[in-house]
């Protein structure tokens, strides 16, 4: 029934054999800044690539300060922190994400509220999160509660869901009227912009993912994106267990964690960088080419950017008719040697979160029954 598609993935790759989801790519100083980290012996917390990664990164996305960490998970935990989220707090965030989005949440004590995303972006729907505040918020002393629960609503967490930007702009403005902070989840979509501005730079903090499958990676790793300096430099102290600078005695001031991106890390985030716009370049080639395709393909459509952006392609994603034909699409493409994925579980539905308020999800839900992410790597 699909042969055409895998016959079609398998020529894009150049392969017969096995074709992964999304695989690194290396092809320019990774091995030499490596080398040099362990010539050093640099290869820990401290050393040269750190710092050079948070200012390449900044330099590259148009962010004041930019702050390393472990992973995208840590960077959404400590980014929520320093903008006041506490625990039995409310969280505005979509059903439809990976876990580490509500993981983040919850190590706070945070409750996240699951709205409905839009069918133009995957992510959280500005439309979607005002009719709710609409319904279910009240503004008390310059704060925002959700009258049903009688918690404070804090932040917003949208995700710009498989590279492709959301309407950010809009929901800003909406977060604004409500005194409610937006952290972006841009852990995917590194590299993409929102008309002509690159996502994660549009609110006080983001985070960034490094992951082995990310559009460039650390291994493991993450980033928060700020536009006000002071609150990057708490980041940076938080991150790297509080410590108050001393020659030799430990000093500690604050409840900190041990989020601090070995040197190594970032050396190979480093050498990534310097060929980011290669592989975007490779990623949204991919991307066209799949456009192409599935017009010809009866009961698939490929799912491309939204409006007034650019996106990275991180994850390339085509929608099927039902979830009948989901699931049979799923069966054979793995069956022959593509490795396809149906889109995540949705947090309402797993058991740490099946508690949680949310707005009905008819668009999360229609997603879910229908998209499948197709080969999505570097070629």
């Amino acid at each position: 029934m699909y042969e055409k598609v895998i016959s079609f993935i398998h020529k894009l790759y150049g392969t017969e054999e096995f074709v992964p989801l999304s695989v690194p790519k290396f092809m320019g100083n990774e091995k030499k800044y490596l080398e040099e980290c362990i010539d050093t012996t640099f290869v820990s917390s401290v050393g040269k690539f750190v710092d050079r990664f948070e200012n390449d990164m900044a330099a590259y996305t148009g962010a004041k300060k930019a702050v390393v960490c472990v992973s995208g998970t840590s960077a959404l935990h400590v980014a929520m922190m320093l903008v006041g989220v506490e625990r039995n707090d409310e969280v505005l965030t979509q059903a439809l994400t990976f876990i580490a989005t509500c993981n983040a949440i919850s190590y706070i004590g945070a409750h996240p509220v699951f709205i409905d995303v839009d069918k133009d972006t995957m992510g959280l729907s500005p439309i979607a999160v005002k009719n709710w505040l609409a319904k279910n918020a009240e503004i008390r002393n310059g704060e925002c509660f959700n009258k049903n629960t009688g918690r404070r609503v804090k932040a917003c967490v949208p995700m710009h869901t498989f590279g492709h930007p959301i309407h950010i702009e809009e929901l800003i403005q909406i977060c604004e009227e409500y005194h409610i902070e937006v952290v972006e989840d841009a852990a995917e979509s590194i590299g993409s912009l929102y008309k002509g501005k690159h996502t994660g730079t549009f609110g006080k903090v983001s985070a960034i993912s490094f992951n082995g499958n990310k559009t460039i990676t650390t291994g493991g790793g993450g980033m928060m994106l700020f536009n006000d300096g002071e609150l990057a430099a708490k980041a940076k102290h938080l991150t790297t267990q509080a410590k108050v600078p001393h020659r030799w005695e430990f000093r500690h001031d604050h409840i900190g964690y041990n989020y601090r991106m070995p040197n190594i890390n970032a050396a190979l985030g480093c050498a990534q960088l310097e060929n980011i716009d290669k592989f975007i370049e490779s990623k949204r080639q991919v991307a066209a080419e799949y456009t192409e395709l599935f017009k010809n393909v009866d009961g698939i459509d490929f799912f491309t950017e939204p409006e007034n952006t650019f996106s990275n392609y991180w994850l390339n994603a085509v929608i099927l008719k039902d979830k009948a034909a989901q699931q049979a699409f799923l069966q054979q493409t793995n069956d022959n040697g593509v490795m396809t994925r149906p889109i995540w579980e949705l947090m309402n539905r797993l058991p740490m979160f099946e508690h949680c308020e949310n707005d009905g999800l008819e668009n999360t839900i229609w997603f879910a029954d229908r998209v499948v992410n197709i080969p999505s790597s570097v070629r």
